[in-house]
């Protein structure tokens, strides 16, 4: 079944419980939150699809899943973040629990895998090195909601720790780039920067501060608090006045050391060496302080707008951060609504396996029982098998082996249980074969393969 019907058949279906129970009128009072959404069954099998092909991609790159709490506390992501952030700022859902502990959802995902790292003493000398790690899950961010950023949002994201090596860098940006080529998303780019290290980083903070010092006065309200805090973020602003006065700011790139500039000219190098092509983009600095070194972000565009759908970078100072070991680390995350906004943007057909192998028509009470036994034999040969229940006529149970897209029909009444036969018949072709009640529920394999070979 393709993607299209598959959707236009969940919308004719919900259309039909909607009037069938008489909810046109309804007026629902609880609703959900704002900046959150339900996933119905046809955007969950997509996501279903994205999920698990990142899985099987990660496992060729030998990286392993792991799974955090979906809330941390406060101190876990403030520190780590960054007091002075957005994120912690402005955009954090944190509370006292019964216990008067500060406690905080997760903004992101790296620092709770970095004190899962630390905590779980993963950086012991048994463990194999680099230690790879991905997650997927819900994130929490209190912002305004708009096409593919939600309050509560989801992740699929990658870390690998113990690794200083920029190769390790240019094949955690190759994995997230074959993630998207393989999907068949269109139009990406890769932008690069180097923060450098933290001394490299400080002497460009200083240079930074003497250029916008004198334009303070032209700077946006919270580009003015940044200045003050963290001068870096006035680089990454999106505001107009912004973007203006950071036009002739100076470069970080002039400010790298002969390590920092080292590790970004191999890194370019390597990006060069595999084909990725990159732009140097020396006004990102990521929205997080724990950065160092190599940031990237890769980009489309949707509706003319430019969208970031996978972003990260080196982070080496946050494992001892969080009283691990000196343990270098790098990382990315994506957020899934993106994606699939992406996908849906650019008509990317995903091949969502929907569709039912088997339905069985229910005629009479006198068939419930064999029907009941018949579906669940069915069911643990490995089919996906449905019936009915609803002692509907037969032309209304062909409607719906129609809509479920089943592979083959089987028709049960009371004369097929007391003859021990039955008819099973594509839903397509109306190929048909009479057999057993017995061959269907112990050899439905071969019973297929009649039906659907040429």
């Amino acid at each position: 079944m393709s993607q299209t019907s598959y959707d236009l058949i969940w919308k004719g279906v919900r259309a039909a419980s909607i009037h069938e129970v008489g909810f046109i009128n309804f007026t629902m009072k609880l609703q959900k939150p704002k900046g959150t959404q339900d996933l119905l069954p046809q955007e969950s099998a997509k996501w279903q699809y994205v999920e698990g092909f990142a899985r099987k991609l990660f496992a060729q790159y030998n990286y392993a899943e792991i799974r955090t709490p979906i809330f941390e506390h406060y101190e876990v992501i403030s520190r780590s973040v960054g007091d002075t952030t957005d994120i912690v700022t402005k955009e954090m859902y944190d509370f006292y629990d019964k216990g008067d502990r500060h406690i905080t959802l997760r903004p992101e995902g790296t620092a709770p895998v970095v004190r899962s790292y630390v905590e779980n003493k993963l950086f012991a000398p048994e463990v194999q090195k680099p230690a790879k790690f991905y997650y997927m899950g819900p994130m929490f961010r209190y912002e305004r909601p708009q096409a593919g950023r939600l309050r509560q949002f989801h992740q699929i994201g990658v870390e690998c720790f113990g690794s200083s090596n920029p190769a390790t860098d240019v094949e955690t940006i190759a994995m997230a780039y074959h993630f998207f080529e393989e999907l068949g998303i269109q139009n990406i780019r890769l932008h690069i920067n180097s923060l450098g290290n933290p001394e490299s980083r400080a002497a460009y903070r200083q240079a930074l501060i003497d250029y916008l010092t004198p334009l303070k006065d032209q700077l946006s309200k919270d580009s003015q608090r940044r200045l003050e805090e963290n001068p870096l973020r006035v680089l990454d602003s999106k505001e107009k006045e912004d973007k203006l006065a950071v036009e002739n700011a100076p470069s970080i790139l002039d400010y790298l050391d002969a390590e920092s500039t080292a590790h970004f000219e191999a890194v370019k190098s390597m990006l060069d060496s595999l084909n990725i092509s990159y732009i140097i983009d020396t006004n990102m600095v990521r929205g997080l302080d724990y950065y160092n070194h190599t940031i990237f972000e890769f980009m489309t565009e949707v509706g003319g707008n430019d969208l970031t759908i996978c972003a990260g970078g080196r982070y080496d100072g946050l494992v001892s951060y969080f009283g691990g070991p000196e343990t270098p680390g790098f990382g990315f995350g994506m957020g899934i609504e993106r994606l699939i906004l992406v996908l849906e943007k650019q008509g990317i057909y995903l091949p969502l396996d929907t569709q039912l192998d088997v339905y069985i028509a229910v005629l009479g009470q006198e068939a419930n029982s064999g029907a009941l036994e018949l579906v669940q034999a069915l069911r643990k040969q490995g089919f996906r098998a449905e019936r009915d229940y609803l002692d509907r006529k037969l032309k209304a149970q062909f409607k719906s082996a129609d809509v479920f897209g089943a592979v083959a029909l089987i028709t049960l009444g009371g004369s097929e249980i007391e003859s021990g036969q039955v008819v099973v018949k594509n839903n397509q072709t109306r190929k048909q074969i009479e057999t057993s009640l017995e061959a269907v529920k112990t050899n439905f394999d071969s019973i297929l393969d009649q039906l659907t070979l040429p």
